[in-house]
């Protein structure tokens, strides 16, 4: 009988603590948005055989896999692409049509961040002086911090600005970046005031300076690689006698060594180590309410626009990241509890092979000169119009009319729209497509991918004619680009990206429908049980039921 009483006050006992655990994660501790810089979907399975169990395969395994996600919108680049992860719509609503763009009020060319009314806040330079005031929608990490009265907590990290301002939206508690000039991690004074006593004692330490020392070494043996026959002409950004392992500093001029280091793995080793201080000192994840911790990788694009995907940096870059996401995966657990953080991995964007490997191997490429391209349609409209002014601007694959000019000429200016787009159409079959802003206005985004470009249209900021080049197909103002590879378009090397759900109330699952880079702002709103960005119109893949 005291053997029967004993089991049930363990039983007992062992309920209770159930029960309890079970209170404590009825909401996760942590959110944590994890976005890779430029990285393709086929990476996760093109490099596997050199990745460990604990980083991508982990999540792979013990998440929602959703194996077909793609963008919806052009252009892909990466200020658009953390706007889109974070609000739940695409340009058309939050207004980020690029990471620069021509405004076409004041007449320049404008950034995604840029705000000269802030000022640094860590170094004696302008390289903090950032906001989100172009972000035109609330951000999931606004709704997160209007939903508990802004008592949530916000943190964003990233080596590049635009990337930790727009993940952080309208008021985050920080946001932090790497400064290339000085190897410090910075912040803008639209967040604070003066650095944090733990991020001063960070840039002391001087890590930057102690990567600077070390050589970039493959991690396994080169015949091991997939890419160990690497066919493209490497840029040589290290300025060395031979652009083969190992890469080291030694040639790289003093005043370009800081941003250097960033173009090496090493930048993410930094990233990677300045997370685990902000979690550790911020106490993340430790308090009643759910905070959130966006954090993007960004050397991977540095890397792949210098190598293409085809390179041997690239490729040890991703098995290097594998190994810092299975770092960071070990932290969480450690700061704040297997199970109890929610997490999204996935990227800003894709990247298309580059032009030379495209060439060697008689796959479909070509170039479109962009000045000889403008050169002709301003002759055209100066023989059709008698003008050839008319155009104000050629920018993001858009071009911008001189309103008053056409209302000065009495031109109309609809007229003018479509003459151009029917001579571009005609003369240059490079262009895939042609929109004109007139068009687009008449239509209303759609949650699919049936038309990237009305996606990315936004009616206040873009252009009056829109263009897309055909796949494989570039544009600069020479036939030589100054990066081996590059992104931006609406076809698969671009929009096909990872996407996994992983940790607090999400199954183990692989899915292969088709799902969209804006499903993950709505998933995260719908699991915490608060409203979705206010522009949102992405739909949740994953119930607390499942």
């Amino acid at each position: 009988m005291r053997l029967i009483f004993k089991l049930f006050g363990v039983c007992l006992i062992l309920a209770i603590f159930s029960s309890i655990s079970a209170q404590q994660i009825s909401q996760p501790r942590l959110v944590v948005g994890i976005v890779v810089d430029q990285m393709r979907f086929d990476y996760l399975k093109r490099f596997e055989s050199l990745y460990g169990e604990d980083g991508f395969k982990r999540l792979e395994l013990e998440g929602s896999n959703f194996t077909f996600a793609h963008f919806n919108y052009v252009p892909t680049y990466t200020a658009p692409g953390h706007a889109s992860i974070y609000t739940g719509t695409t340009p058309y609503y939050h207004g980020i049509i690029s990471n620069d763009w021509y405004d076409k009020f004041s007449k320049k060319i404008v950034n995604a961040v840029q705000n000269d009314s802030y000022s640094t806040i860590g170094a004696d330079d302008n390289a903090g002086g950032a906001a989100p005031d172009k972000l035109m929608t609330t951000t999931i990490t606004d709704q997160l911090k209007i939903s508990t009265n802004n008592k949530a907590r916000v943190f964003s990290v990233s080596i590049k600005n635009r990337a930790a301002v727009l993940s952080g939206g309208h008021f985050a508690d920080a946001a932090y970046w790497y400064d290339d000039s000085n190897g410090k991690f910075i912040s803008s004074s639209y967040y604070m005031n003066s650095l944090p006593q733990w991020v001063i004692d960070f840039n002391n330490e001087k890590l930057t300076e102690k990567f600077l020392t070390r050589k970039w070494e493959l991690s396994f043996p080169v015949e091991q690689y997939l890419n160990n026959n690497d066919v493209t002409t490497k840029l040589n950004v290290f300025h060395e006698p031979k652009t083969t392992f190992p890469h080291s500093f030694e040639n790289v001029p003093d005043k370009e060594k800081f941003n250097s280091l960033i173009i090496t793995p090493f930048g993410n080793e930094l990233l990677l180590k300045f997370v685990e201080k902000l979690i550790e000192n911020e106490h993340l994840g430790q308090k009643k309410y759910t905070d959130f911790l966006a954090v993007s990788f960004s050397s991977t694009d540095y890397i792949g626009h210098k190598y293409g995907p085809n390179s041997l940096e690239v490729e040890d870059t991703y098995v290097k990241l594998d190994r810092q996401i299975a770092e960071l995966l070990k932290m969480l657990d450690k700061y704040v509890g297997e199970k109890n953080y929610l997490l999204f991995f996935t990227a800003d964007h894709g990247v298309a092979e580059s032009m030379e490997f495209l060439k060697k191997y008689n796959l479909p490429t070509g170039f479109l000169n962009n000045k000889k391209f403008i050169d002709s349609l301003n002759a055209f409209t100066l023989k059709t119009f008698a003008n050839g002014k008319i155009i104000e601007k050629y920018s993001n694959y858009q071009i911008f009319l001189d309103h008053r000019l056409l209302s000065d000429l009495k031109l109309n200016k609809k007229e003018v729209m479509n003459k151009l787009a029917d001579y571009i159409k005609e003369n240059f079959h490079k262009v895939f497509r042609v929109f004109t802003a007139d068009y687009l206005q008449t239509e209303i985004p759609v949650r699919d991918n049936n038309n990237f470009v009305l996606n990315g249209f936004n009616p206040i900021r873009s252009g009056d004619i829109i263009l897309e080049l055909r796949p494989g197909y570039f544009s600069g103002d020479s036939n030589k680009l100054s990066n081996a590879a590059t992104h931006g378009t609406s076809f698969t090397y671009d929009t096909h990206i990872p996407l996994i759900f992983y940790g607090w109330n999400v199954p183990a699952k692989t899915i292969n429908k088709p799902v969209f880079i804006i499903d993950i702002a709505p998933t995260v709103s719908d699991l915490l049980g608060i409203d979705e960005p206010d522009a949102c119109y992405g739909i949740p893949l994953i119930s607390r039921g499942d």
